[in-house]
């Protein structure tokens, strides 16, 4: 049979246009100002210098000093230069200038030579700190997302606000870096601006409104960055998930066998070109203001080598004072622009550092705090009293006035549709969620009132999509929590699962690392993955054993495997299993039916299947497939 195709292909939709309207939609820098920059940059230096104090206090002690080397360097070779130029433009014979002249430059020499040893050794000491710096604060950022009440996931504007800490995390690898040269261009302008000031009290305010325009076009053109980055955020989201999904080997079976990828490339391409039509849309703003920024610059500038000159001509000042005159306002000019440059870098750090700190804030605000109740094995009885939660912005609950008793030694079976309230339903049971009404207590002891971190010691859970870690098997079944100095206990929840075999053949056994797209790393099937996450559950011989959906991938002969071993250990703990195989229901003590959230049937298998009510309908239907 030969497959042919009578019609033409269509063009491919460009993508939609998407809009951004999250928390941080309105552009920081809107309505930034000199004033605004001047006012915040004392208290951003004073943080930045605090975190970096924590990390490496010996490294910001010799950042210090060079800053202060490099300001007592540049007044030394300003001060040498002056005394250095009255013998060179005298009058006698060179040799005679010359060898008059030759302390004060060897002085400039040295001074030019402190200058530059404190310049590399500001760059080994920046270099110390901002990589311990950057992975405390990455660090910091994942530890907040990990231990944040599982709730706040699903709020609007979390996602948010963790992207924008994310920025403030990468902006950490330069921010030390531009406080860093902000303090030696200030500590320059200082020393040369003093200088200026002596050689005549009319230089530096021409050098200040020289530069003014350079400051002024860098915040105007921050404004327009800024502008360009909130209208791009969107579709440069899009457009990573997208590369991300594309050229991952996990699912690149799927693209290639749909024929997607002509689509996917269409798609990124039309992105790209989007998010690159608006950075270049914005392109003759930005040169226009640099353009009236120079074009003001460079009159005010040569405003003031024309004062200059004419203090010169006129006598008020010597030859000698204005050649010295020449290089302090060289050096005024070049650290005033470096002082707007490093000052707008600086402010801009503030505003992606306020935001990193704004969600570490309100991540320590939604940590567990539920009480120092410690709930201990073994688990006798886990009751909940009529139980309610609604997850945020939702109408209606997702679990809705459940009461239910399990003890110890019991299998419960929880079965239902797809959104009836069964995943969240054992979220509860584990305190991963809190009732937002009714309780749920562990021998008696409610899981409002508990330490959180005592239940999930007494739990092991298999949930319906469960991680694949880039890991050693090994780690992979013990997640980093060995029981004992040799691998007994791994082999033995390898065995329960009848994964002994799989491990065996892997290229390292236990100690392969199981990441295709690793160099020396090797991959399992989903079948083997979904054993190694039961094995994972069962290695940790948890009070309470929850298995939501467990052997979806398996075949049936390790399906049936798996469940033996279930029912053979479930005397010491109590077992929940979550299927939609409802023949597997049969290993259960009590089954419950549930539908939109509510417990519509229970009892034992033979009663349901003969009840005529929902169970009987899925185990019917199931049985026709």
């Amino acid at each position: 049979m030969q497959l042919t195709s009578t019609t033409r292909p269509v063009q491919p939709p460009p993508p939609a246009e998407i809009t951004y309207s999250g928390q941080y939609s309105v552009n920081p820098l809107g309505q930034a100002g000199f004033l605004r920059l001047c006012a915040r940059l004392p208290s951003v230096l004073a943080r930045i210098a605090g975190l970096a104090w924590a990390i490496d206090r010996r490294a910001v002690l010799l950042l210090l000093a060079c800053q202060l080397a490099t300001g007592a360097a540049a007044a030394v070779l300003l001060t040498a230069t002056a005394r250095a130029m009255t013998p060179l433009l005298g009058t006698g014979a060179v040799p005679d200038r010359l060898r008059a002249a030759l302390p004060a430059l060897a002085v400039v020499a040295a001074a030019g030579a402190v200058t530059r040893t404190s310049v590399a050794v500001a760059r080994y000491a920046e270099r110390r700190v901002t990589p311990r710096l950057t992975t405390a604060m990455d660090t910091a950022l994942v530890a907040a997302v990990c231990r944040v009440e599982a709730a706040a996931y699903a709020e609007d504007g979390f996602s948010d606000r963790q992207e924008a800490a994310e920025m403030g995390v990468t902006r950490t690898h330069v921010m030390v870096m531009d406080a860093q040269r902000f303090m030696s261009a200030l500590i320059r302008l200082v020393t040369a601006g003093v200088v200026v000031s002596v050689l005549h009290p009319l230089m530096l305010p021409l050098l200040l409104l020289a530069v003014a325009p350079a400051g002024i076009g860098a915040v105007l053109t921050a404004r327009v960055d800024y502008e360009i980055h909130y209208a791009n955020i969107a579709d440069r989201n899009v457009r990573g998930m997208t590369r991300w999904w594309a050229t991952t080997p996990k699912y690149g079976d799927e693209v290639r066998a749909n024929g997607m990828t002509d689509y996917l490339l269409h798609w990124y391409r039309a992105l790209s070109e989007r998010v690159d039509r608006r950075t270049t849309a914005a392109a003759p703003r930005t040169l226009r203001i640099a353009l009236l920024a120079s074009l003001a610059g460079g009159g005010f500038l040569a405003a003031t080598w024309g004062t200059l000159a004419w203090l010169t001509v006129t006598g008020r000042i010597a030859p000698a004072v204005a050649a010295t005159a020449v290089v302090a306002v060289q050096t005024t000019l070049t650290a005033l622009s470096q002082l707007v440059i490093e000052g707008a870098a600086v402010f801009h750090t503030s505003l992606y550092l306020g935001d990193m700190q704004a969600f570490f804030d309100d991540a320590a605000a939604r940590a567990p705090r539920r009480g120092a109740s410690a709930v201990t094995a073994p688990v006798a009885e886990i009751r909940l009293e009529e139980v309610v939660y609604r997850y945020p912005g939702k109408d209606r609950p997702a679990v809705d006035g459940v009461s239910l008793t399990l003890r110890r030694g019991e299998i419960l079976a929880v079965v239902g549709v797809n959104g009836s309230g069964k995943s969240t339903l054992t979220r509860l049971i584990t305190g991963i969620y809190l009732a937002d009404k009714g309780r749920v207590t562990w021998n008696g002891t409610d899981l409002a009132d508990a330490d959180p971190a005592t239940v999930w010691a007494c739990t092991g859970l298999v949930p319906q999509i469960f991680a694949q870690w880039p890991l050693r098997a090994r780690e992979n079944v013990t997640l980093g929590q060995p029981r004992g100095h040799d691998d007994r206990e791994v082999w033995a929840a390898v065995d329960a699962v009848g994964l002994r075999e799989a491990i065996e053949e892997l290229p390292a056994g236990l100690d392969t690392l199981l990441a295709r797209e690793i160099f020396g790393g090797t991959e399992l099937s989903g079948g083997q993955w979904q054993r190694l996450a039961c094995s994972r559950a069962l290695y940790r011989r948890p009070p309470l054993l929850i298995l939501d959906e467990p052997t979806s991938q398996m075949d049936p002969r390790g399906e049936h495997a798996v469940f033996e071993r279930i029912k053979a250990i479930a005397a010491d703990r109590i077992t929940i299993v979550v299927t939609h195989r409802l023949e597997n229901t049969r290993i259960a003590d009590h089954i419950v039916v549930m539908e939109q959230g509510r417990l519509t049937e229970q009892g034992g298998y033979d009663d349901l299947v003969h009840a005529g009510g929902t169970f009987a309908d899925l185990l019917q239907l199931s049985q026709e497939r």
